[in-house]
């Protein structure tokens, strides 16, 4: 079999593919064989019908048809993986020789991942917050934690946010009282998120003995007249050596301070290293300017529904109890998820440009350490995976996670970071590995939660380890399953989508 491969527009190819006769005779042999075991004709057994008899009642140009019909998909196959053609969807096919007698000449016309030419990648500019611990942090820590140790004292001020004052309220709607929203000698801390809507707002710069009336909407406009009868400021008490052992497991404030300072600087440099990493990923995306291919993108949304389908099923969540949790439709979910998709698909295609353009090739050890950690991640003996993932004919796939990994590694490694002022951010304090904190005095990290993020790669071989390694993949035209895109998956430590998303691995 010969083939040859035409550029066409956009990102198609077409694949022109010569059949020798020879082999097209073993083909239509083989379509006899199965024949003989398939059809039952009256006078003899089956399975034992003479290939004469077939061919009078059949008629030979209908069993060259036949062969011709089921082995075409086989030599397309064959014809991508010689030529290396990293397909994305479907082929449109036509025979053009060879349909009655002689050699088989038939054109594939298939759209192609396209090869991205990325400018700007050699060194991304990443903010992130500050992985620093200054003095006023670890003040304000102290200061929440003297906060639960604080006592009320009255003042004769206005109340400010944070102070706690006595009210007397009533409310009224359309000018008849509401008993449910009147109170006598109510209590609330002012700027806590306090459930009485407009206090926060309205109260703070009232004294003692003054009133304050305001709308606001409670199901529908309410009246509310509010009476300060105190104002209760909070008085922390004085940071001593007492007070740390009472307030903590340390005997001195000194202590105290040096745990909050190291606890506080692990939280800090761990949210800061998955900012960096996040920050990276969408950094690279933003330099892919062009509209990923919609194969692509319909690729992607399929595989991250599927995915969503099998954590549900997991959890023994139905799909409807689902949606009604949300709030949402299906249509409404695959709609975002195809969201999702896009920037995914497009962080796929940039971290295969700057593998090709770095030449980044892993090395045998390394594919034996990549598929060891993708084993004890999916809690599979490697011995056992190794073997699926060969079965499956997916071991392109692993390596071309792999080289996107490295990418991803080698774009963390140049990137420049600052933190939020321009401040350039020690690389050190990045790369560290952090640690939870370890029980003792609670830190509130007004950072907020850590990104999903870290190494590339990850999500999306345990996604297609999990298809390696249960139902049987179908065989592929490819070298690379259609959907091996990654979703950027929370509970590992890789940006959104930056793996592969179909066809060939490389």
């Amino acid at each position: 079999m010969k083939a040859e491969i035409a550029p066409l527009e956009g990102n198609r190819v077409k694949l022109s593919v010569e059949v020798d006769e020879v082999e097209v005779e073993q083909a239509i042999d083989a379509t006899f064989d199965r024949l003989t075991r398939e059809l039952q004709v009256p006078g003899f057994r089956r399975g034992k019908v003479p290939r004469r008899v077939l061919e009078a009642r059949l008629g030979r140009p209908r069993a060259r048809q036949e062969a011709l019909d089921s082995h075409i998909p086989e030599w397309y196959a064959r014809a991508v993986t010689d030529k290396s053609v990293d397909v994305i969807a479907d082929p449109q096919i036509e025979v053009t020789g060879g349909e009655e007698d002689g050699a088989l000449l038939f054109d594939a016309v298939v759209e192609v991942r396209p090869r991205l030419h990325l400018e700007g990648y050699e060194a991304l500019q990443v903010k992130v917050p500050s992985p620093e611990v200054s003095e006023d942090d670890v003040q304000a820590q102290v200061d929440r934690l003297r906060g639960n140790f604080a006592e009320l004292a009255v003042v004769e001020r206005e109340a400010r946010t944070g102070d706690s004052v006595v009210v007397d309220m009533t409310a009224t709607r359309d000018g008849k009282p509401l008993a449910s929203l009147s109170y006598t000698d109510y209590s609330v801390e002012l700027g806590s998120g306090n459930d009485l809507p407009g206090l926060d707002e309205h109260v703070p710069g009232a004294k003692a003995g003054d009133t304050v009336e305001f709308d606001t909407d409670l199901g529908g406009p309410v009246h509310l007249e509010v009476t300060v009868k105190q104002v209760q400021e909070k008085v922390l008490p004085e940071e001593t050596d007492e007070w740390a052992s009472e307030a903590s497991e340390f005997s001195t404030s000194a202590e105290l301070r040096e745990d909050i300072r190291n606890r506080f600087a692990a939280d800090k440099r761990s949210f800061a290293a998955a900012a960096f990493r996040d920050g990276t990923w969408r950094a690279l995306v933003g330099l892919v300017t062009e509209e990923p291919p919609a194969a692509l993108v319909d690729a992607e949304t399929r595989r991250m529904a599927e995915a969503l389908g099998r954590r549900l099923d997991a959890q023994g969540i139905p799909l409807q109890r689902y949606l009604n949790a949300i709030g949402s439709t299906v249509e409404q979910v695959v709609g975002e998820l195809r969201a999702q998709a896009v920037p995914a698909v497009k962080a796929d295609l940039a971290l295969r440009a700057v593998a090709d353009d770095l030449a980044i090739e892993p090395s045998e050890a390394e594919m034996d350490e990549f598929m060891d950690r993708l084993a004890r991640q999916s809690g599979v003996p490697s011995d056992i995976f190794r073997l699926q993932v060969e079965r499956a004919g997916q071991r392109l796939a692993v390596r071309s996670d792999l080289r996107k990994s490295k990418a991803f590694d080698w774009l963390v490694e140049h990137a420049e970071v600052t933190d939020e002022e321009g401040k350039p951010v020690d690389r050190a304090l990045l790369t560290a590995e952090s640690h939870a904190p370890e029980a003792g005095t609670e830190v509130d990290d007004e950072a907020g939660s850590s990104f999903s993020t870290g190494e590339a790669g990850g999500p999306a071989s345990l996604e297609l380890a999990s298809g390696v390694l249960g139902e049987p993949q179908p065989a592929s035209s490819t070298t690379e399953p259609a959907s091996s895109t990654t979703e950027p998956a929370p509970s590992t430590t890789e940006p959104a989508g930056t793996a592969g998303t179909g066809g060939s691995s490389e």
